[in-house]
């Protein structure tokens, strides 16, 4: 099996180095997306289906879940029936093996349910991230895509996207699950206050956002510029070196861990407070409601910082924190770095929170029952 994921995962680099190949060939001042994009998205989603499909049918030592629960109290950490197979882990390397088992898990199940919230919301993320970088109303930034490109203008940066949001997602629900997990498992940890444990999760979603900067200014450059995104990152590249690649890091890992952690914190809080829902299809309901909550409090509280990095990350000129800073409140001062592109990124991540929460909880509780 091993070998199988290695295989498509081979495929799919295949499938991205000639994407870029062809994007080279992008007509100076082209705004209309490559083509690339979309002829490549049968094989690059197929490699990827069958990617995580591999890597979900790998081998598992643990029996069962922690919990369905991403915020499983202690007394409830490990369910009953599965104590009398498996004992709780006690020793450091049985709590590390544990966790890194309940890591996995959550991790696929979250990379598998994103990939659909990727195909299904791109266009309100490219519109997001438009305002983002040049300010405006929601339906006036649609007019604009839309009429550089129609609706291809809005699926720029797919492939990346595709790669990008997955692993993304890998890096947030892996370490959300696996440090919890890990501190359930400890009786000197298992105690502490839902709010620490969130906050350490969140530390390791951040630093995981830094090695995916490469893939983000790629999809988020496209998403701004358009057609003729890849040529202004390879130029910037060209001039300014391999590091530029990174520019906006620092802001995007502190706009992970502030989005990360609200998130979580209310996911956690949510679904061990709010009780379940007794009637069809109820369970399904309620994790809906809980991931909107969530994302709405997220969004709230990092989108000043996501405004700062996207316009650090697409500024064809290097720019500092502050110069990017002065820049924004320049054209729209404070109203501009805490509200632009807002209502846009509620309803966006409101939608995909939804989803994700029902895709993630339906594929991690699949991954539990198989081991």
């Amino acid at each position: 099996m091993r070998t199988c994921s290695r295989s498509v995962l081979h495929i799919l680099i295949v499938n991205e180095s000639s994407s870029v190949q062809t994007s080279k060939r992008d007509v100076e001042g082209e705004t209309v997306c490559p083509s690339s994009d979309s002829e490549t998205f049968p094989s690059v989603f197929l490699s990827y289906s069958l990617f995580f499909a591999s890597l979900s049918n790998e081998p598992c030592n643990m029996a069962s879940s922690a919990a369905t629960s991403l915020a499983p109290s202690s007394s409830a950490a490990v369910p009953a029936t599965a104590n009398k197979k498996n004992p709780e882990p006690k020793t450091p390397l049985e709590i590390i093996m544990y966790s890194k088992d309940q890591a996995f898990r959550g991790g696929i199940a979250g990379a598998s349910a994103q990939v659909v919230n990727v195909l299904a919301f791109m266009w309100l993320r490219t519109t997001m991230n438009y305002q983002y970088r040049y300010g405006g109303t929601t339906f006036g930034s649609i007019k604009k895509l839309y009429g550089e490109g129609g609706v291809r203008r809005f699926y720029c940066g797919l492939l990346p996207a595709l790669m990008q949001s997955p692993l993304s997602r890998f890096g947030d629900t892996a370490a959300n699950v696996g440090v919890l997990a890990a501190l359930d498992a400890n009786p000197r940890t298992q105690d502490l206050p839902i709010g620490i444990k969130t906050a350490l999760a969140s530390c390791g979603a951040a630093g995981w956002r830094f090695f995916l900067m490469p893939i983000d200014a790629w999809k988020t450059t496209k998403q701004v510029e358009g057609g003729g995104g890849l040529k202004v990152l390879i130029n910037k590249v060209r001039t300014h070196g391999v590091s530029k690649l990174y520019h906006g890091s620092l802001a995007a890992m502190g706009a992970t861990w502030v989005g990360h952690y609200p998130w979580f914190f209310t996911h956690n809080y949510l679904s061990e407070t709010v009780p379940q829902f007794e009637f069809a299809y109820g369970k399904h309901v309620r994790y809906a409601l809980i991931g909107f909550a969530s994302s709405v409090v997220s969004d709230t509280c990092s989108n000043s910082i996501r405004v700062v990095k996207t316009t650090k990350q697409t500024s064809v000129v290097p720019l500092t924190y502050l110069q990017t800073l002065r820049e924004v409140l320049s054209k729209d001062g404070f109203t501009g770095l805490f509200f632009r592109g807002l209502g846009t990124r509620i309803l966006t991540n409101g939608l995909q929170g939804m989803v994700f929460s029902v895709g993630w909880k339906a594929i991690q509780d699949q991954l539990n029952k198989k081991n």
